[in-house]
């Protein structure tokens, strides 16, 4: 599934849903598109991507 993202003020793009957590945790992009709307990072709620990975390495 591809996701809309927005990299800086003109930069728009489509991204895999799996390259979505390593973009936001180096700070890549500015915002994401969710069905609910579009989400601002530092702004916006989103899940902690260090506990998914730190989980995952566990199992």
């Amino acid at each position: 599934m591809l996701i809309q993202i927005k990299r800086d003020k003109n930069h728009y793009d489509y991204v895999r849903e799996s390259q979505l957590d390593k973009l936001i945790a180096l700070n890549l992009i500015e915002k994401f598109k969710r069905a609910s709307g579009w989400v601002t990072l530092g702004v916006d709620p989103v899940r902690d991507t260090s506990k998914t990975r730190d989980e995952s390495k566990n199992r």
